[in-house]
């Protein structure tokens, strides 16, 4: 008997479900080309911080019956200035700056929510994403967000090598390592900011972080990383999407915890690839 492929794609022939895969797959690949400088450049705490960082705009626009996503825009876009400025201004390390503000768009998003009564199912809603509830809308500004996510990568990709490798080298170059910072900043925000109705604020960094990390194991070549953890971070949404629906299990979390999982079998294979590989006979030499 013929293993019953149709049957368990059955699922994407809804209209709900193939817009929840479209968008999903645009959110997996603006992560996939982002999340590969976050991991190189070890700007995960940013991600995590950004992304609740939008609780206060995201809760805001709500109450006042405003698009969630402009709030949470403005919300992540005024962090962002915020940490440049404690670290400028106020001379404080970039962990510390955004260690302060964290706490506070945090805690300012928590009284807005405490301070409306009917908060619940929003509260589900900004945590958690709703991948199910994208709408024709919501692609095509994703699919404006992933071309500008890609063209800024691609226009400064230099800069961003050299920063990678080191400020003093990018500054020797005239590469402009501060521009770099705020670019790579701008780009973390747009991927947290055009995910978030993927997965909520609470998942956004593991599927911003976990496909890159898998396709890391795989290839030390930027552009290659980039493209691999794309499609890995495409398989994600695809696998958890039917994981969500064939299991009866929240989508958001289904996708963020696929994308885990295929980290976690990506960093196991190539471990053992590495021990099964066949060493090279070292003969000794006589002295």
């Amino acid at each position: 008997m013929p293993f019953p492929i149709v049957g368990i794609l059955e699922p994407f022939t809804l209209d709900f479900l193939q817009r929840a895969l479209v968008g999903g797959a645009l959110v997996a690949v603006l992560c996939g080309v982002v999340g590969t400088w976050v991991v190189i450049r070890g700007m995960a705490f940013l991600g995590e911080a950004l992304a609740h960082g939008m609780l206060p705009g995201v809760a805001l626009a709500t109450v006042l019956g405003m698009p969630v996503l402009v709030g949470g825009a403005v919300s992540a876009v005024a962090m962002s200035v915020g940490i440049a400025a404690l670290q400028r201004r106020a001379r404080l390390s970039y962990d510390t700056s955004i260690g302060m503000l964290f706490v506070a768009m945090l805690a300012l998003g928590v009284i807005v929510i405490s301070h409306s009564g009917s908060f619940a199912t929003d509260a589900t809603s900004i945590l958690f994403g709703d991948i199910l509830a994208i709408t024709a809308l919501d692609i095509a500004l994703l699919a404006i967000a992933a071309l500008a996510g890609i063209a800024l990568a691609a226009a400064f990709h230099r800069p961003l090598v050299a920063l990678a490798l080191d400020t003093r080298i990018a500054a020797v170059l005239g590469l402009g390592p501060r521009s770099a910072q705020a670019v790579l900043v701008g780009l973390v925000t747009l991927a947290v900011v055009a995910s978030y109705q993927a997965v909520g604020s609470l998942l956004v960094v593991g599927l911003l972080l976990a496909p890159a990390v898998a396709a890391a194991q795989w290839t030390t070549r930027i552009p290659t990383r980039m493209v691999l953890a794309a499609v890995l971070g495409v398989v994600s949404v695809f696998v958890g999407l039917l994981i969500s629906w064939h299991a009866a299990t929240a989508a958001g979390a289904s996708v963020a915890a696929t994308a885990i999982a295929v980290a976690g079998l990506s960093w196991a294979a190539r471990a053992s690839l590495t021990a099964f590989r066949p060493r090279r006979l070292q003969i000794p030499v006589p002295a």
